[in-house]
C-alpha cells in the first residue's frame, strides 16, 4: 500500500509538467472510453468535450465546487462526486492535491483522471469585477472551421427550379467565439452552415443557417448563483419533465445508470435543436435552489392553415435546411417554454420538484396511424414531477416521477450499491406509460419516445484486481402499444458482457459481447395482417490499445456483427481498424490515423465506430457495405496561442458504381471529405 501511494504521489507531481497539448489529447480517450454506444452519424458530443477543454484550462476548486459542478466531471459516479463532498465537509477544505488519494473509493486511475480538471485556489467574488482591469483577466477564443466532401453529389447539379434541388453549395462552414472573464461572465457565440444550405441568400440572408449564443454570469450577488441569457438547457432529475442536450443510456460505464442533472447549463453545443432560447436563473436561499426560465423557439415544422387556423402537423429535427421544402418549414413553428424547478438539499438527501408548460403557435395535432392514437395533440402540453437522490453507506438511491397534465404517468427509479471493494451493483425499474407527453425529456429507455415502455434494467461491475475490470447488465423490456413497424404489444432483452485488463499508463485489452432481442412486423403470405418476428443481433469486440513509447500509440479493433430476423432473413457484418497516434513537442506536432476495412452484407448488419476528429468534431459513422476506409487528423501549434487543424477521410467501395442516394448521390466508388480549423486564444 505504501508503495502505491508513492507511486500515485509521483504522478500527481509530474502531472502539472504535462503539457497541455497533452492532456487535450486524453480528453478524446476519456470521451472514447465511457461513450461505447453507437450514437448515431450525426451526433454532437462537443458540449461534453468542450467543458472538458474549459476545466482543464479553467480547473474546479476542489473547496467550492458544487456537486452540479462535479458532476460535469463525467467519468465521476454519483458516489464518487458524494464521497469527494463528505470528504470536503468532515476534514476540512483541501491543503493539497494529494489528498484525493484519503477519499473513499478514488484509486490511482481515478486520480489520474481528475487531476488535471481540478486545483485549490479561492474564485473572486463578482464584487471585484472591474472594467479596467478586465483586460488583465479576460480571455477569448475564437474558432473556424472549414469542410466539404470533394466528390459533386447529384443535388447541386440540378438546374432546374421545378426540381427538388440543393439551393446552396457543398460546403460547411462553423464558428465559435468565447469570452470568459475571470470564470465570472461568459459569453459564447455559435454560427453554422451546413453543406447543401445557401449562405448570403435567401432565408439566410444574413449568412449562416443557424445562430446560437449566451451571456452566462455567475456569482452575481450572495443569491443568484448563475443567470444565462440567450442559449441554455434545463437538466432536472432523471430528465422525465427536460433534458436538453445529450444524454447517455445503457453501456459498460456504470454512471450513466444514475443521471446528474446539472440545473441549469449554458448551450454551447452546434446542434440546432432541443435546447432553450430566453432567460433563465438559479437561485439559492439557504439549502434551497430556485430555477426560473422562460423561453422562446423557432421550430422547424410543417405548418398548414385551416379556417384560419394553423394546424402543425409535424415538426422537423434534423437542422437541415437544403432544398426548398426544407426551407419552408425553416423556423414556422413557434413554441414558449416556461417553468421552474425547485430543489431541496439536507446533507445526503436531494429532493426536488419540476414544472414546465410549453404552448405551441398553432394546434399540433398526432398522426393518422393507430400506434399514434395516444400521441399529443393540441396547443398547450404542461408536466410535472418529482426526483430526489439519497446516498446511505454504500449505497446511492435516485428517481423521479412525473405526470403530462391530461395524459399519464412515468417513473424511473433505481439503486446502485458498492456491497464489496471490488463488486458494485445496480438495478433500475421503468414505466413509461402510453399515454405520457413531454416536450423535452429524454431519459434512460430503448424506445426513440419516452412514452409506452416499462423495462428492469440491472447489472454488476467486478473488479478482482486494480487491472482487471468486468461489467456485465441485462435490460428486460416492454412496450404495451404498437410503435412503428410494431403492429402489436411487442418486448425485448438487451444483455451486456466486457471484460477489461489494463496495464496503468500503458495499455489495455477489452473484450465485449452484447446481445439483442426485439420483435418487429414480418410479412406472412395469403394473411392481411402482418405477425411479430423476433429480430436478433448479436456482437463480438476486441479492442487493443497500446503506448508505445512517448511519442507513439496504437489501437486495434474487430467486431463482428450477426443480423437475424425470425424465418426471414440473417445477414453478417465485419470491422476491423488499426490506429495509430504520434506527437512530439518540439514543434508541438501530432497525428493520428485509421485504416479500416469492413465487410457487411447489408444495412442490418452494419457497425458503428467512434472516429477521431478536428478538436469539438467528432462522430459515430456508419461502416455498411464492403471496402475501406482511412483518415488522417494532424494538428500543428503554428503559435503559442495559435492552433490548425486538417482532416482527411476517403471511404471505397469495392463493388459499388455510385455512392448515397437521392440528391446526395455521388457518381462513383469513394467518398472523401475535408475539413480545416483554426483556434486563436489571447
Amino acid at each position: 500500500m505504501a508503495f502505491r501511494s508513492l507511486i500515485t504521489m509521483f504522478f500527481l507531481t509530474l502531472g502539472p509538467c504535462l503539457s497541455f497539448a497533452q492532456e487535450e489529447e486524453r480528453i478524446d480517450e476519456l470521451l472514447l472510453e465511457q461513450i461505447q454506444e453507437e450514437l448515431g452519424e450525426h451526433v454532437d458530443i462537443s458540449e461534453i468535450s468542450e467543458k472538458l477543454h474549459y476545466y482543464l484550462k479553467n480547473p474546479l476548486d476542489l473547496n467550492t465546487a458544487s456537486e452540479s459542478e462535479l458532476g460535469d466531471l463525467f467519468f465521476l459516479s454519483p458516489q464518487h462526486i458524494q464521497n469527494l463532498i463528505d470528504h470536503r465537509t468532515s476534514s476540512g477544505p483541501f491543503l493539497n492535491i494529494l489528498e484525493l488519494q484519503a477519499i473513499k473509493d478514488f484509486d490511482a486511475q481515478l486520480i489520474e483522471r481528475i487531476v488535471p480538471f481540478v486545483q485549490i485556489a479561492p474564485i473572486n467574488p463578482l464584487k471585484g469585477f472591474k472594467f479596467r482591469t478586465m483586460m488583465d483577466k479576460d480571455e477569448s477564443m475564437l474558432m473556424i472551421r472549414y469542410g466539404r466532401n470533394l466528390e459533386p453529389a447529384i443535388g447541386y447539379q440540378i438546374q432546374g427550379s421545378d426540381r427538388s434541388r440543393y439551393l446552396g453549395d457543398p460546403n460547411r462552414y462553423a464558428l465559435r467565439y468565447r469570452w470568459n472573464y475571470d470564470n465570472q461572465i461568459r459569453v459564447a457565440i455559435n454560427m453554422e452552415k451546413d453543406a447543401g444550405e445557401p449562405f448570403f441568400k435567401g432565408k439566410q440572408r444574413y449568412g449562416f443557417d443557424f445562430y446560437s449564443g449566451h451571456i452566462e454570469i455567475r456569482a452575481l450577488n450572495k443569491y443568484v448563483k448563475r443567470v444565462v441569457l440567450g442559449d441554455y438547457a434545463l437538466q432536472f432529475g432523471q430528465g422525465l419533465v427536460t433534458w436538453n442536450g445529450l444524454s447517455f443510456g445503457k453501456g459498460a460505464w456504470i454512471g450513466s445508470v444514475a443521471r446528474q442533472g446539472q440545473g441549469l447549463v449554458p448551450y454551447s453545443s452546434m446542434n440546432e435543436n432541443n435546447f432553450q432560447r430566453g432567460l433563465a436563473a438559479s437561485i439559492d436561499v439557504g439549502n434551497v435552489e430556485w430555477t426560473p426560465f422562460v423561453a422562446y423557439n423557432k421550430l422547424s415544422g410543417k405548418v398548414e392553415e385551416f379556417e384560419g387556423d394553423r394546424i402543425i402537423s409535424s415538426i422537423n429535427m434534423s437542422g437541415l435546411h437544403r432544398t426548398e421544402s426544407e426551407q419552408s418549414s425553416r423556423k414556422a413553428v413557434g413554441q414558449v417554454v416556461y417553468g421552474s424547478n425547485f430543489r431541496y438539499r439536507h446533507r445526503r438527501l436531494k429532493i426536488g420538484i419540476t414544472y414546465m408548460g410549453g404552448t405551441y403557435d398553432g394546434l399540433k395535432l398526432r398522426g393518422v396511424d393507430l400506434r399514434q392514437k395516444f400521441d399529443f395533440e393540441g396547443k398547450s402540453l404542461h408536466g410535472v414531477g418529482g426526483h430526489y437522490n439519497y446516498s446511505f453507506r454504500n449505497y446511492y438511491f435516485f428517481g423521479e416521477t412525473a405526470y403530462s397534465f391530461g395524459g399519464g404517468w412515468a417513473t424511473n427509479n433505481g439503486v446502485i450499491a458498492s456491497v464489496h471493494s471490488k463488486l458494485s451493483l445496480f438495478a433500475n425499474y421503468r414505466n413509461y406509460q402510453r399515454d405520457y407527453h413531454t416536450i423535452y425529456g429524454q431519459s434512460l429507455g430503448e424506445g426513440s419516445q419516452l412514452a409506452n415502455e416499462r423495462g428492469v434494467y440491472t447489472g454488476a461491475v467486478y473488479h478482482p484486481s486494480r487491472k482487471v475490470e468486468w461489467v456485465n447488465y441485462i435490460d428486460l423490456f416492454q412496450f404495451p402499444w404498437l410503435r412503428y413497424r410494431v403492429d402489436a404489444p411487442s418486448s425485448g432483452v438487451d444483455f451486456l458482457s466486457q471484460f477489461t485488463y489494463t496495464w496503468y499508463k500503458i495499455g489495455k485489452l477489452t473484450f465485449r459481447y452484447r446481445y439483442r432481442l426485439k420483435q418487429e412486423n414480418t410479412v406472412i403470405a395469403d394473411r392481411n395482417t402482418n405477425l411479430l418476428a423476433d429480430v436478433n443481433r448479436h456482437q463480438f469486440r476486441v479492442d487493443f490499445q497500446y503506448k508505445l513509447s512517448d511519442t507513439w500509440r496504437i489501437r486495434t479493433r474487430g467486431e463482428i456483427m450477426r443480423f437475424e430476423k425470425e424465418s426471414t432473413s440473417r445477414s453478417k457484418g465485419f470491422l476491423c481498424y488499426q490506429d495509430a497516434f504520434w506527437q512530439i513537442r518540439k514543434p508541438q506536432l501530432q497525428f493520428n490515423m485509421r485504416l479500416a476495412y469492413f465487410d457487411t452484407d447489408d444495412y442490418d448488419s452494419r457497425i458503428y465506430a467512434y472516429e477521431n476528429d478536428v478538436l469539438y468534431a467528432s462522430g459515430f459513422p456508419m461502416y455498411y457495405d464492403r471496402g475501406i476506409r482511412s483518415y488522417l487528423n494532424i494538428r500543428y501549434k503554428i503559435k503559442r496561442n495559435l492552433d490548425i487543424w486538417t482532416r482527411y477521410a476517403l471511404t471505397y467501395y469495392f463493388q459499388r458504381k455510385e455512392v448515397g442516394s437521392g440528391l446526395d448521390l455521388i457518381e462513383g466508388a469513394k467518398k472523401t471529405d475535408l475539413k480545416v480549423q483554426l483556434r486563436w486564444q489571447w
